[in-house]
């Protein structure tokens, strides 16, 4: 079968799918669906397909797109569109999940598999609430237990449903930890030796006089700046007698 034949029963497929289909999901359809057929159709034939199909829907003139998301591939709303969609769905579509959901999720989608226990001890907080409700959303499955630690705790990870959410194919598209604190990174502040040097033909703005400054005392004893040979300075009196207090 030519390309161009395939491509539209590809597109059928992926459109009226209930969730996302694989390329060897797709493969094995196409093949049941024309069994009478001497020549199978090959995986190479079903990838060359989903790329024309990606090019295709890419154009602006569409306003969905075919992506790999959730595990296999499906048909999806731009991201331009999704204001308009909400308007379809009201709430139901704009609720989101709380600070503290967010949170839990984030510990299990990085650190995954991983128990109760150890997400608690990074967040600091109690966190049966969150772990709750992410199982009732199916953004979380229990995938087992631990069985190297005390009484076997239940572990958590990510599920097909949270990559859908998120747009992802899988935990290997989620952004590194290091490029989302690059953004957050404060650049340092380059000194410069001119920065504490003054140029040589540059004058002291501050200097009024190249005299010495020395401590001296005034006729009522009290200790004042002034300077050597100023008009404005008072000797100080020879004596051995200290002033009066």
């Amino acid at each position: 079968m030519e390309i161009s034949e395939l491509i539209p029963h590809i597109e059928v497929l992926i459109f009226a799918s209930e969730k996302p289909l694989t390329a060897p999901e797709i493969t094995e359809l196409i093949n049941n669906a024309f069994g009478f057929m001497e020549e199978r159709v090959t995986p190479d034939q079903v990838a060359s397909a989903i790329e024309g199909i990606r090019e295709k829907y890419a154009a602006e003139f569409y306003p969905f797109e075919v992506r790999e998301s959730g595990g296999g591939w499906q048909f999806l709303t731009k991201r331009d569109y999704h204001k308009t969609i909400a308007q379809l769905n009201g709430d139901k579509f704009l609720k989101r999940l709380s600070t503290a959901a967010l949170e839990t999720l984030a510990i299990i989608a990085y650190k995954q598999p991983i128990t109760k226990g150890e997400i608690e001890a990074i967040r600091g907080v109690n966190s049966d609430y969150s772990v709750q409700k992410l199982l009732e959303k199916e953004l979380i499955i229990i995938s087992g237990r631990n069985e190297k630690m005390p009484g076997h705790p239940l572990v958590y990870a990510t599920s097909k449903t949270f990559m859908d959410y998120f747009g992802i194919n899988n935990t290997d598209d989620l952004p590194k930890i290091r490029e989302v604190l690059a953004d957050q990174v404060v650049e340092a502040t380059v000194i410069k030796p001119e920065d504490f040097t003054t140029p040589i033909d540059t004058p002291l703005e501050e200097e009024e006089s190249e005299q010495p400054s020395q401590i001296i005392v005034n006729e009522n004893g009290d200790l004042v700046i002034g300077e050597e040979g100023g008009d404005d300075a008072p000797a100080a009196e020879n004596t051995d007698t200290p002033p009066a207090e």
